[in-house]
């Protein structure tokens, strides 16, 4: 196994200039830097990041926790981490919380001595002990918290604002009863969702109804049971708003399996814009979030307060919403009139097609009898 001496015996430096070249020492110049990692690379020379982190004090490494790994939209919100974490340096440690509370601490405490700080996702009720735990003992930048913690700079997603866009462009096409499909209980993204959904509905002069809110928890099989929930409402919903896409998509296979038409029967819309939605049929209108954007944007927050050893504000960063309208949602279709009551004694228009359709039989089957 190759050792650090190898390393500087070959490059022609001292182990002084190699452990300055991987720590990342403004001392080493980029030719040398690259000249000793050519070296390293050719020998097959890994360092030692544990032995290095107790000098240096430092292992260039960020923990990430995300309330879960499943899913497009996490796996955007990693990519943004890690790509510009690599670009400043640094690896990262990725684990998965699942939303549970002491689930969350356990994983942080397991990151201690690994990682220079953290980057964690916490939007769920009773994540306060554990966020709070987290800013004590971490340089830490949270994305989407429910609760703020001191010292700790967040990262917020406008929820509110894209909620209120996908629904008001649903009335201006003509809507009135329209439904959505909630996030789980206790999720704050969900819950400015859905608070967004009301108000737009109220500012149009539209009450919200508690019956149109249908109960669900991001997945595609939460949107495909809600379907059959909102078929069964009286006045039937002209249109449907998921409060994310894999519920739109789980609605939408539900719908075309009962023979509704979309847009033209129900409207739907969703959010977040993960890649599948403009392959749908028809391609699903939604919110865009950027959640490589997200990514990107905690560690230039963690990197800026690691480097300047300060706390952090509490005030956070909104990162913008966008509505994107493609064909999935259309103005609602209008009812058919009600045929005219028929004068008394005259014959309605059923029984005068009825009539007519007898009279044609008959007139048929004697033309046939003169054939014969």
């Amino acid at each position: 196994m190759a050792t650090i001496r190898d390393v500087a015996r070959l490059a022609g430096v001292s182990i002084a200039t190699v452990s300055r070249a991987f720590n990342g020492s403004s001392r080493v110049s980029d030719e040398t830097r690259r000249h000793v990692h050519d070296v390293a690379a050719r020998i097959g020379y890994w360092p030692n990041t544990a032995a290095r982190s107790l000098t240096t004090s430092r292992t260039l490494t960020i923990g990430v926790l995300l309330p879960d790994l499943y899913g497009e939209f996490f796996s955007e919100v990693i990519r943004g981490i890690d790509q510009t974490a690599r670009a400043e340096g640094y690896q990262i440690l990725v684990s998965s919380s699942h939303a549970d509370a002491e689930t969350l601490v356990t994983a942080t405490r397991s990151m201690r001595g690994l990682v220079d700080g953290i980057i964690v996702m916490a939007p769920h009720e009773g994540a306060s002990r554990a966020v709070t735990q987290i800013s004590e003992n971490f340089i830490a930048v949270l994305l989407n918290p429910r609760v703020a913690a001191e010292g700790c700079p967040s990262i917020s997603i406008a929820n509110y604002d894209g909620a209120y866009a996908v629904v008001t462009h649903l009335l201006k096409q003509g809507h009135r009863v329209i439904a959505t499909v909630k996030g789980p209980a206790g999720n704050v993204d969900a819950e400015e969702r859905l608070r967004g959904y009301r108000a737009a509905l109220r500012d149009a002069g539209v009450d919200p109804s508690t019956r149109w809110e249908i109960p669900g928890d991001f997945t595609e099989s939460s949107g495909h049971w809600s379907a059959r929930q909102i078929l069964r409402l009286n006045p039937r919903p002209t249109a449907v708003a998921a409060a994310n896409d894999y519920m739109a998509v789980g609605l939408m296979s539900a719908l075309r399996d009962a023979g509704i038409r979309m847009p033209e029967e129900m409207a739907v819309t969703g959010f977040d814009d993960i890649a599948i939605a403009q392959f749908l049929s028809p391609p699903l209108t939604t919110v865009h979030v950027d959640a490589y954007g997200l990514g990107e944007r905690a560690v230039r927050r963690w990197l800026a307060l690691s480097r300047s050893g300060e706390n952090g504000t509490q005030a956070g960063d909104i990162v913008p919403t966008q509505l994107v309208v493609r064909r999935s949602c259309g103005a609602p279709r209008p009812q058919e009139p009600e045929a005219p009551p028929a004068e008394e004694g005259a014959p309605s228009r059923t029984a005068h097609a009825q009539t007519s359709r007898g009279e044609r039989a008959d007139s048929d089957v004697r033309r046939g009898r003169n054939r014969m």
